[in-house]
C-alpha cells in the first residue's frame, strides 16, 4: 500500500490562455476545481496524516472526487479508474486537427493521433484492425490534406490489440516503422493474437524520436501492460507552442502487484511531465478523459484562440493526481477484498467446528 501523503500539490499554475466559451468555463474555471489546484490538495494531504492505518479505499475515491471538483474532465477519468467500468462504443467522430499539427482518427471508443511533421507523419497506435487502418486512417488523413504514404513511424503504445490492429498494414502498404516496448513485443511473441505486427524497432525508456523537427520523447509506463509506453511531444495551436502527453494504458490491471506498478509510473510520469512542461492532456480512449466532448467543442468554435485540450501545467498535474487516488483506492480495494474474504473463510471455519461438537453432543443435526 502506498502512503496517501506521498502526492504532492501541483506547482503554482502556469496556464495556457482560458476559453471564453461556457464549455470551456465548465471545464476549468469552477470554483472547487481552482480551490484544489491553488492548494487544497495539500490539505487533504493533511486529513490522512498519521491515519495510515485507518485509511480505506474509499477515502482514496472521496479525495479523487473532491480533487476533481465539477471538472469533467476529471469526472470522466474516475469512472473509466473505477472497478467494474464497461467501454462504452460511442459513435466515431470525424476525423479531425485537434492542433495545427496533430489529428485524431477514431473510431468511437479508441483513437489513433497523428503527429504531422514537415518530415512526414508520426502515428501514436493505429486502432483495432487493418479494416480500421485502410478505412479510418488513411481515407481520414486525405480528407486532413495529408499524404498517408508519409506515415514513417507507427508508435504502439502497449500490446493490445485496439492500438497495435492496424500496424502491419501500414507497415505493408507504406512502408512505415512500427515500434513498441520489448516486453510488449515479446508479450505479442509469445501470445500471437490476430494481426500483430512483425517486431521491427524497440522503444528504449526516454526515447526520442525525431522527424522533420518534430522530436517525441517516449517513456516507460509500466502497469496496464508490462511494457506500456506513454509519449510526450510538441504541438502547437494557432502558431503557439504547447508539451503535450498521451497516457499510453487507462484501465487498471486485475492483479494488485500490477497496479503498484501503474501507480508507480503514473508518479514518475507526472513528474516527468512537470519537468517537460506539459500543458496538454491527450488520451487513446477519448471516452476517459471527455475527449470526444472537446473534439466537437472544437468543431463548434472553429475560430476561438483557445484550444480545450490546452488544460495548463497545473491541471495537467491534477489529472495525474486524481489517476493516483484511484489506483491507490483500487489497490486497497483489492486488499479490502481479500482481507474480507479471509474473514468468510475464517468464519466458515469457526461455524463448521461448532457444528460438528454440537453432533458429536447429540445435538440436532439441522
Amino acid at each position: 500500500m502506498t502512503d496517501p501523503t506521498a502526492d504532492t500539490p501541483p506547482p503554482a499554475p502556469s496556464e495556457g490562455p482560458r476559453h471564453k466559451s461556457l464549455t470551456r468555463r465548465r471545464l476549468w474555471q469552477f470554483g472547487a476545481a481552482a480551490a484544489v489546484s491553488a492548494g487544497a490538495a495539500s490539505l487533504l494531504q493533511g486529513q490522512f496524516a498519521g491515519a495510515a492505518t485507518a485509511t480505506t479505499s474509499q477515502d482514496y475515491f472521496d479525495r479523487a472526487a473532491k480533487l476533481a471538483g465539477d471538472n469533467p474532465i476529471l469526472a470522466d477519468l474516475i469512472t473509466a479508474l473505477t472497478s467494474g467500468f464497461t467501454v462504452p462504443h460511442p459513435t466515431a467522430p470525424n476525423p479531425m486537427k485537434i492542433f495545427d499539427d496533430v489529428a485524431v482518427l477514431s473510431v468511437g471508443w479508441v483513437s489513433a493521433t497523428a503527429i504531422l511533421t514537415s518530415g512526414g507523419i508520426i502515428l501514436i497506435d493505429s486502432l483495432t484492425s487493418p479494416g480500421d487502418a485502410q478505412n479510418t486512417i488513411v481515407p481520414g488523413l486525405r480528407a486532413l490534406g495529408a499524404d498517408p504514404s508519409t506515415i514513417k513511424y507507427v508508435v504502439v503504445t502497449h500490446a493490445h490489440g485496439d492500438h497495435f490492429g492496424g500496424a502491419q498494414y501500414l507497415a505493408d502498404t507504406y512502408g512505415a516503422r512500427v515500434l513498441m516496448s520489448p516486453t510488449d513485443w515479446t508479450t505479442l511473441a509469445t501470445t500471437n493474437p490476430a494481426n500483430a505486427p512483425t517486431r521491427d524497432l524497440d522503444i528504449s525508456d526516454g526515447r526520442q524520436l525525431t522527424l522533420g523537427g518534430t522530436t517525441v520523447t517516449l517513456h516507460y509506463t509500466p502497469g496496464h501492460t508490462p511494457g506500456t509506453v506513454s509519449p510526450v511531444f510538441p504541438v502547437h495551436w494557432q502558431g503557439t507552442a504547447h508539451t503535450a502527453m498521451l497516457w499510453g494504458g487507462t484501465n487498471p490491471p486485475t492483479a494488485t502487484t500490477d497496479k503498484q506498478t501503474y501507480l508507480a509510473s503514473a508518479q514518475s510520469f507526472g513528474s516527468l511531465m512537470r519537468r517537460a512542461g506539459v500543458d496538454v492532456e491527450l488520451s487513446n480512449h477519448p471516452f476517459c478523459d471527455y475527449g470526444l466532448e472537446r473534439m466537437q467543442e472544437l468543431i463548434s468554435t472553429p475560430d476561438a484562440a483557445d484550444n480545450p485540450f490546452i488544460v495548463g501545467t497545473s491541471d495537467a498535474q491534477l489529472f495525474m493526481q486524481v489517476m493516483r487516488a484511484m489506483v491507490n483506492g483500487r489497490i486497497l480495494q483489492d486488499q479490502e477484498f481479500a482481507d474480507s474474504a479471509a474473514a468468510g473463510t475464517a468464519t466458515t471455519t469457526v461455524v463448521a467446528s461448532a457444528a460438528t461438537t454440537v453432533r458429536r453432543a447429540g445435538g440436532c443435526d439441522c
